[in-house]
């Protein structure tokens, strides 16, 4: 294992792409008006229990419009910030995979051609969702561009995975991770912390499973509590305590301190809209957040990995 050497005391999404595009890269979220087998009958009409009605795409693009208005009108936003960056075309509401063979290979080469500084492609789907075929494709399609595949996990603990309502087990996920990785296709996985009735050290857990394999990154979520879901039904018939700003501060910097150190961080929390959240509001100051795990981690002399044990 090598000696830890970046700027922040874990690996940024923000370093790999300076180090391996050689300049600022920011993903365009857009929508291909996918739905969700958890939300169309398939498995349930509910849906994953804290899911917002955009799928979880609520910055993504207007299902309504084209994939091209949809990337003129966020790029124009994004390049506010980033006038010379470059672009990672990125599929985030609802499952990204869960359409016919055709469809998918319609949008996706569509969004590779949108502009000449997109230099990747970014999936989000479920782990029961890559058919054979959706699997052959994106193995070749990998060989083209720099794809990578983000699978929502949440939690290792089927308890809480049947409270949520997730709709496939453990062993579901285990299978496509390693039959996306045994392709060399990336893969990104998301985790939730503060899920109810979890305490620290099964966060911890989940952590410790996913050091096992050789994915590419992490994002990690705060449990945001939203309008219009049926998390919000739950929590308000039955409030069950939400993580201070203070106690997830200290599970992520657990959390970091244990992770593989070869593991990308691509979030350290998450987005909500400020008109949907219910709890936590201390979500909404996402830099204060930020800066205090960075804080926290450095006040203690430590870095992604210290406490890592292969």
């Amino acid at each position: 294992m090598s000696e830890f050497t970046y700027y922040k005391p874990y690996h940024t999404l923000n370093d790999f792409y300076l180090e391996k595009f050689k300049s600022k890269v920011f993903k365009i979220a857009l929508n291909g008006d996918f739905t969700c087998p958890n939300r169309d009958g398939v498995i349930s009409t509910k849906g994953c229990i804290f899911c917002s009605e955009k799928g979880s795409g609520d910055f993504a693009g207007d299902k309504t419009d084209t994939l091209e208005d949809q990337f003129i009108v966020i790029k124009a936003m994004m390049e506010q910030k980033w006038p010379n960056g470059k672009m990672i075309a990125f599929f985030q509401a609802n499952t990204n995979t869960y359409a016919p063979i055709e469809k998918l290979k319609f949008l996706y080469e569509k969004a590779l051609t949108l502009d000449k500084n997109i230099v990747g492609l970014s999936i989000a789907t479920r782990p029961d969702c890559i058919s054979n075929a959706t699997l052959d494709y994106l193995t070749e399609l990998n060989n083209r561009t720099f794809l990578t595949i983000e699978l929502g996990l949440q939690t290792i603990h089927e308890t809480t995975a049947l409270w949520m309502n997730r709709g496939y087990t453990l062993e579901v996920f285990d299978k496509t991770v390693r039959l996306l990785l045994s392709k060399n296709i990336r893969v990104v996985v998301h985790i939730i912390n503060g899920l109810k009735n979890e305490t620290k050290e099964m966060m911890l857990d989940t952590i410790r499973y996913l050091n096992q394999f050789k994915i590419h990154g992490i994002k990690i979520h705060m449990l945001n509590i939203l309008k219009n879901t049926p998390l919000e039904t739950d929590y308000l018939s039955s409030p069950f305590p939400v993580l201070s700003l203070e106690e997830y501060v200290d599970i992520v910097t657990s959390q970091i301190e244990i992770m593989n150190p070869d593991f990308i961080i691509e979030r350290l929390t998450g987005d909500a809209p400020k008109n949907l959240l219910i709890e936590p509001k201390w979500t909404l100051k996402k830099f204060v957040v930020t800066n205090e795990i960075d804080k926290i981690l450095r006040k203690k002399s430590t870095h992604q990995g210290i406490k890592y044990k292969q």
